[in-house]
């Protein structure tokens, strides 16, 4: 059986781990660090799948990862880290679908993975061993986590159903040129 200790631990643990994974993710859009391509790399990249405008993307989801993932390594602010987490990656995994589930061929299994994780800790909180706990939970109250919960889908449908309009306007828009 665990002890109390062993689960903060633990916690902790996933807490930093996902933070810092988020982050290096995020790093790569914004910064172009560990192999990425920046913000105008990745925003090229998003203009081909039809997120508009691209560059402005790219640095949106830098930042919901990148920021989302020191909130989740410090654990300050944790609803809004994680909230902004969640959500970049559910944007990510919908990009991810076609491909199916598995990461070997594309699919959704790491940005889902990402995302379901960081929202965990919008239910359990960043646990005693957080920036959040040390200022008294200032930034981390139950409704603070209720509403940044309920942000997460309304952002992703918002993302998600404008990237299909761009995309539809842009291929009828070729399909005309092509007449």
């Amino acid at each position: 059986m665990s002890t109390p200790a062993a689960l903060t631990t633990a916690h902790t643990i996933v807490r930093v781990a996902i933070g810092g994974i988020l982050f290096a993710h995020g790093a790569q859009k914004l910064f172009g660090m560990f192999g990425g391509h920046g913000p105008e790399g990745t925003g090229q990249f998003f203009e081909s799948v039809g997120i508009k405008p691209g560059r402005e993307a790219a640095i949106a989801a830098g930042l919901g990862e990148a920021g989302g993932g020191l909130a989740l390594i410090t654990g300050f602010v944790t609803p809004v880290g994680a909230a902004a987490a969640a959500a970049t990656m559910g944007v990510a995994a919908s990009q991810h679908a076609p491909n199916g589930f598995f990461n070997e061929k594309g699919g959704i299994e790491l940005p889902a993975t990402l995302g379901l994780i960081a929202s965990t800790f919008l239910i359990s909180g960043p646990g005693a061993a957080s920036l959040d706990s040390a200022t008294g939970n200032l930034f981390n109250k139950p409704w603070m986590r209720i509403v940044a919960a309920l942000t997460i889908v309304p952002a992703i449908v918002t993302v998600v159903v404008r990237q299909r309009r761009e995309k539809a306007a842009a291929d009828a828009e070729g399909s005309s040129d092509a007449s």
